[in-house]
């Protein structure tokens, strides 16, 4: 049986990529640490560390024992808190992780609520970007988080996580208040939009891998020529007449001055939903929060 004080330490030192850094994490001499990691690798019989690169960095046996290694200290931890749960002596905490345009549209609404609720928890948000989230979800580092599926994405939810659907939110057409598409009332198609100049993602960019599989399926590349992954930043590009682009709903909720927002014809949709690991800790704070995401999703779609 792999010691788990020895897991802990070569989490840490993947973590920060050198032993000093991971014995002050971990409260530990450096000494201490080398000898954790050496046992451990008298252990599974190979060597975990790449002691001659700098930053420090594991072999693939590192990596893979790593991976497994986080899944178990989450698993251990949640027994913990169920433990601490059923014998009184904790109130609870929530992890709970969100991409940006959600924080600022109906997460707010549901966290009010969830505080109504269960005053007494720690409630810990955290806002990263979907391709992030899906590791720290998957290693136990959030209990619960927001995503978004389509089939565009190359980061995609996997069989280890429970999704509840909440909305769909389809994209919109952002233009300079002066473009000639602006004037129209109506909804604009895709290919409208194929000989402009466009703000665009950047090649990791979820939300943009959506946009340019669309953009494809209507005949046509956009033609980034400034990237960014903020959508306050893409607006203002827009408002400033430098280009257009299309980006999700939630991310026009409160649209810039100088920008026109246009519906789009048969738009690109990304499905948003709250998901979970699948063996993970049912807390109460977690089926209150569930309750209270699905809440305000559907209090913002009446």
């Amino acid at each position: 049986m792999l010691d788990v004080r020895r897991l802990q330490v070569l989490i840490e030192l993947d973590a920060r990529g050198s032993f000093s850094a991971a014995a002050d994490a971990l409260h530990l001499t450096q000494s201490a640490v080398s000898q954790h990691v050496a046992a451990l690798e008298r252990e599974v019989g190979l060597p975990l560390v790449e002691r001659a690169t700098r930053p420090i960095g594991l072999t693939e046996a590192g990596h893979a024992l790593v991976t497994h290694a986080r899944v178990v200290l989450a698993r251990l931890d949640d027994a913990e808190q169920e433990l601490a749960l059923i014998a009184g002596r904790l109130r609870g905490r929530l992890r709970f992780g969100s991409f940006p345009t959600a924080l600022t549209t109906f997460v707010p609404t549901a966290v009010t609520r969830f505080k109504e609720r269960q005053p007494e928890v720690t409630l810990t948000v955290i806002d990263d970007h979907l391709q992030r989230l899906l590791p720290r979800l998957t290693n136990g580092e959030l209990d619960l988080a927001l995503i978004y599926d389509h089939d565009a994405l190359t980061h995609k939810p996997d069989d280890d996580l429970e999704r509840l659907h909440l909305l769909d939110d389809p994209f919109h057409a952002v233009l300079p208040a002066q473009h000639k598409l602006a004037r129209s009332r109506r909804a604009i198609k895709l290919e409208q939009l194929a000989g402009e100049t466009w703000v665009g993602g950047g090649p990791t960019s979820s939300w943009f891998q959506i946009v340019r599989q669309s953009c494809r399926e209507a005949g046509f590349e956009p033609p980034v020529a400034f990237t960014t992954d903020d959508y306050l930043a893409v607006q203002a590009f827009a408002a400033a007449g430098v280009g257009v682009s299309v980006i999700p709903g939630l991310a026009v909720q409160h649209p810039l001055p100088g920008v026109q927002i246009r519906t789009l014809v048969s738009p690109p949709v990304r499905l948003v939903s709250v998901a979970r690991p699948v063996h993970g800790f049912r807390s109460p704070a977690s089926l209150t929060m569930l309750d209270a995401l699905k809440t305000a999703a559907d209090q913002r779609a009446a």
